[in-house]
C-alpha cells in the first residue's frame, strides 16, 4: 500500500456475531477441554456484545452503556480472573498428572503451559503442542516462551505436517472447523513489506540504495552490487523480517487471520524483469507451516501483477498502469490469469484449502484508470477460470476477493449476481486524502481523547460497509492503519514528503503522552468496530538506518500493542461506534446462499455476454484490440514447489504435488513466436503494428480439458472474444463431513 493517490473518505464496516464459539470436532480430532486451562483467562466476557453488525435493539442497549464504564468493570474482572488463574496454576497440573496416569484419552495435544516442543505422550501421533507459557523449540534449536492469554494453543505433528488442530484463541474456530461469515469475525494483520518490499516498511533496505524508488529499481541496483550480496540481500530480508516468533506473537495478540501480499515474481520472471525470481515462494511456504502451527488462517493476496495494476511502488514498479490498460494491457492480463490459475491449483489442494480460504486476485487495481467495465470483464474471466478448477459451492476452493478499486462501495452493488463466493475488499484510509491537520492527542467533542478521529472512523466507514454487505455480499477491510494522516518516513514514497504540516508529534512515538496513546487507541478501536472484519496494515515496520528508530510508528501493529496504543484484545472495540452515537445501517449477519457457497448458482447470461473477455477497448491503447499484443498457451506449464518434510510418512505427503485438478493439462502462457513485444510497464511500440502478429497460432486459445466426474454442477462456460478458457472440469471433491456450528 502507500504512495496512493487521494483516497475517497471511505465508509464503515461493522462487526458481526455477538459471540464467537469454537464449535466442536469429531471425537478423533477433539482437543480436550484442559488444553485451554480456562476461558476465564480471556479479559472481556465472551457473552454477546453489541457492535455495529448488531440489531437496532442491541445497538440501543450498547448506547446505554459507556465503554469507559466497561473498562472499569474489566479491571474488577481481571482481579477475579487473576485469582482463578492462580488457583488453576496450582491445582490444574496435579489434576493433569493424575488424569495422565489413569486416562485412556486419545487427545492429540497436551495441556496448555506444558507443551515443551518434545513428543507429547498424550498424543497417539506424537504431536508436540502447547498453550500459554509453553516452550517452543525452533528449527535452529533456540527456544521462546509462547504467550497467549486467550486460550490459544499450537500444534506441530511430525507425523502429520498438514494437521489442522491448532487454534489461535477460544473464539476462533480451529482450522479443521468451518468458518461462518456473519458469525465468525476476522481480526487480521498484513505481512506487508515482507515478500513485496515497500520503502516505508523497510526503509533501511532502500536507504542502502538512495536512487531506488520501488522494487524494480532496487533489484537493478542490488544486482549490480555483488560486493554487498547482490539480490541475496532480498532473500536475507525474506528470511529474517518475518519469523516464527512473529507468527506466534500475532496469534497471542488475539488475531486470527494473516493477509500475505505475494508478487508475481514469486512464481517466475521473464527477460527484462530484474526481481529475485521464485525465491519468495519458498518463504511463503515456510510461513504457511507456521500459520498452520498456530491456527491462523491466510488470505493470499496477489499484490503485484505484470505491467502494474496501479502504478504504485508496491506493484513492483512506479509506472503507468499496464494491466488491463495501455498497449500491453491484454497481454499482461493474460499472463496474470495464468498466474491466478497456477496459484489456485496449489491453494485448492485438500491440505491447503482450509488454511487459505481467501484469494485476493489483484490488489488495488486502479479502476478509475482501467474502467469498471474492463475490470468486470477481467473479474468474470478470473471467476470462471478459478471455479472451473475448484468447482462451485462451499469448501471447493477459496473465496475470490476483489478490491473496490478506490470507488464508492455502492458501484459494486449486485456485482455479478449468482457468482460463487466473490467478496469485496476495501482499504479505508484517511491518510492519503490531502493534509489532515486535526490532532489525535487531544480531547474530542465527547470529552474523550482522539480529537474528531474516532467519530470520523465510525461515521465514514460504518454505514456504507454494512449497506454493502446487504447489497453486495461478504465485505472486509483488507487494509487500514492507526494513522489519520500521511506522516512517516517514505510513507508516500522515497522522494515524497508528507502533506500534513507538523509530523513530529506522530513520528516521535517515544514521546507520546498518555492522552496521545489513548487518542490513538480510541481511533483504532473505532476503526475495528466500524469495519468489523479487518486486516490492519501492517504487522511491523523496520527502523530507519539513519536514526535506528521506527519512523512510521502508527502503521505497526506490533509496536502499537507493545507500546499501548493498540488494544491487546481486539474484542474490546465492540460497541465503540454505538457509544459514540453512530448508527450504521443494520446488517442481520445473513448472506444470500450463493454468496457463501451454501447453494450453487450461475451468473446471468446477460452478464457473461455484456462483459466478455477481452473487452473491446483498453484505456490508453493506441491500437485497436485486433492489433494488441497477446500471448499463447503453448508454454511449459508451471507447478509451484511443495513443502518438504523430514521424517513425515509418504502416505501423508505423497499426494501433495502442487496441482489440485489433474484434468488441467494445458500449457503455460508464453510469447507468440516471431512477435515483438513492447516493454510490459510502458507498452511503447518501437514500430506501431498495422497487422496482427499471430505467429504460428491464431490469438490465444485457452485450455480444453477432458471432463472428470465431480459431485458439483458443471460451471457455466464463458465464451470470449479472442480468449477461451481455461475450461476445466472440477476434480472430484468428496462431500465434507458434517461440522457442528462454530
Amino acid at each position: 500500500m502507500a504512495s496512493h493517490p487521494p483516497y475517497r473518505e471511505l465508509e464503515s464496516h461493522p462487526p458481526t456475531a455477538d459471540q464467537h464459539t469454537t464449535g466442536t470436532q469429531t471425537p478423533d480430532e477433539k482437543l480436550n477441554s484442559f488444553i485451554v486451562p480456562s476461558e476465564t483467562a480471556i479479559l472481556p466476557s465472551t457473552t454477546p456484545t453489541p457492535y455495529a453488525y448488531a440489531s437496532p435493539q442491541s445497538q440501543a442497549r450498547a448506547r446505554q452503556r459507556s465503554r469507559w464504564t466497561r473498562r472499569t468493570k474489566l479491571i474488577a474482572s481481571i482481579v477475579v480472573i487473576g485469582t482463578i488463574v492462580v488457583f488453576l496454576a496450582v491445582f490444574l497440573p496435579v489434576f493433569l498428572v493424575l488424569r495422565g496416569r489413569g486416562s485412556k484419552s486419545n487427545a492429540p495435544v497436551g495441556p496448555a503451559g506444558q507443551g515443551s516442543g518434545q513428543p507429547n505422550p498424550a498424543s497417539p501421533s506424537g504431536a508436540t503442542s502447547g498453550g500459554d507459557g509453553s516452550t517452543v523449540i525452533l528449527s535452529n534449536g533456540t527456544t521462546f516462551i509462547y504467550s497467549n492469554p486467550f486460550g490459544g494453543f499450537w500444534v506441530e505433528d511430525p507425523n502429520d505436517p498438514y494437521t489442522s488442530l491448532a487454534q489461535p484463541n477460544s473464539w476462533t474456530p480451529p482450522l479443521n472447523t468451518s468458518w461462518t461469515w456473519g458469525t465468525d469475525r476476522v481480526y487480521g494483520v498484513n505481512l506487508g513489506g515482507w515478500l513485496v518490499l515497500e520503502p516505508f516498511i523497510t526503509p533501511d533496505i532502500f536507504q542502502r540504495y538512495p536512487t531506488a524508488v520501488d522494487e524494480f529499481t532496487l533489484s537493478q541496483l542490488m544486482a549490480a552490487d555483488q560486493a554487498n550480496g547482490g539480490l541475496d540481500q532480498i532473500e536475507s530480508h525474506y528470511d529474517t523480517f518475518i519469523t516464527e516468533q512473529d507468527i506466534a506473537e500475532i496469534a497471542g495478540a488475539g488475531l486470527n487471520f494473516l493477509r500475505v501480499p505475494l508478487p508475481f515474481w514469486a512464481i517466475e520472471t521473464w527477460p527484462g524483469e530484474p526481481y529475485l525470481s521464485k525465491v519468495a515462494w519458498k518463504y511463503f511456504l515456510r510461513m504457511l507451516g507456521w500459520a498452520r502451527k498456530y491456527g491462523l488462517r491466510v488470505c493470499l493476496d496477489l499484490h503485484a501483477v505484470p505491467g502494474s495494476q496501479n502504478g504504485f511502488n508496491h506493484s513492483g514498479k512506479l509506472a503507468p498502469v499496464g494491466f488491463m490498460a495501455g498497449n500491453m494491457g491484454l497481454a499482461n492480463a493474460q499472463r496474470t490469469l495464468y498466474y491466478l490459475r497456477v496459484l489456485t491449483e496449489f491453494i485448492s489442494q485438500p491440505e491447503y484449502k482450509n488454511l487459505i480460504p481467501i484469494f485476493g486476485i489483484v490488489n488495488e487495481a486502479l479502476v478509475g484508470v482501467i474502467g469498471i467495465d474492463q475490470m468486470t470483464s477481467f473479474y468474470l474471466q478470473a471467476h470462471g477460470l478459478i471455479r472451473n478448477i475448484t468447482g462451485s459451492g462451499e469448501g471447493n476452493g477459496p473465496y475470490i476477493s476483489i478490491h473496490d478499486g478506490f470507488q464508492p462501495l455502492s458501484i459494486w452493488n449486485g456485482f455479478l449476481a449468482g457468482s460463487d463466493r466473490i467478496m469485496l475488499d476495501e482499504h479505508p484510509y484517511f491518510s492519503f486524502g490531502g493534509p489532515q491537520p486535526d490532532p489525535l492527542g487531544v480531547l474530542g467533542p465527547n470529552g474523550q481523547p482522539g480529537g474528531p478521529w474516532p467519530q470520523r472512523a465510525c461515521d465514514n466507514w460504518g454505514p456504507s460497509t454494512n449497506q454493502s454487505r446487504t447489497n453486495f455480499g461478504v465485505v472486509f477491510a483488507g487494509e487500514f492503519s492507526a494513522s489519520p494522516n500521511d506522516c512517516g518516513l517514505f510513507l508516500t514514497g522515497v522522494n515524497s514528503t508528507a502533506s500534513t504540516p507538523d509530523c513530529g508529534p506522530y513520528n516521535d512515538w517515544q514521546s507520546y503522552n498518555d492522552t496521545m496513546k489513548a487518542g490513538i487507541q480510541n481511533f483504532v478501536e473505532a476503526s475495528f468496530d466500524a469495519l468489523g472484519d479487518w486486516f490492519f496494515w501492517t504487522w511491523k515496520i523496520a527502523p530507519s538506518a539513519a536514526s535506528g528508530q521506527i519512523e512510521t510508528p502508527l502503521w505497526s501493529y506490533q509496536l502499537g500493542v507493545r507500546e499501548g496504543w493498540i488494544p491487546t484484545d481486539p474484542r474490546v472495540a465492540f460497541g465503540m461506534c454505538a457509544a459514540l452515537g453512530t448508527l450504521p445501517s443494520p446488517f442481520n449477519d445473513t448472506y444470500e446462499p450463493w454468496q457463501t457457497g451454501a447453494q450453487t448458482s450461475t451468473i446471468a447470461p446477460s452478464s457473461s455476454s455484456m462483459f466478455a473477455f477481452p473487452p473491446q477497448s483498453f484505456a490508453g491503447a493506441v491500437v485497436p484490440l485486433s492489433l494488441m499484443p497477446t500471448y499463447t498457451s503453448t508454454g511449459t506449464i508451471l507447478t509451484l514447489p511443495v513443502e518438504t518434510f523430514t521424517g513425515a510418512p509418504a502416505s501423508v505427503t505423497s499426494a501433495v504435488d502442487g496441482w489440485a485438478n489433474p484434468s488441467d493439462t494445458v500449457g503455460g502462457v508464453t510469447t507468440v513466436s516471431g512477435c515483438v513485444y513492447p516493454f510490459e510497464y510502458d507498452g511503447i511500440f518501437s514500430v506501431t503494428p498495422t497487422v496482427p502478429c499471430t505467429g504460428p497460432t491464431a490469438g490465444v486459445v485457452g485450455p480444453t480439458i477432458t471432463p472428470v466426474p465431480a459431485p458439483v454442477p458443471a460451471p457455466v462456460a464463458v465464451t470470449v472474444a479472442g480468449v477461451v478458457g481455461p475450461t476445466i472440469t472440477p476434480a472430484p471433491v468428496p462431500a465434507p463431513a458434517p461440522v457442528p456450528p462454530a
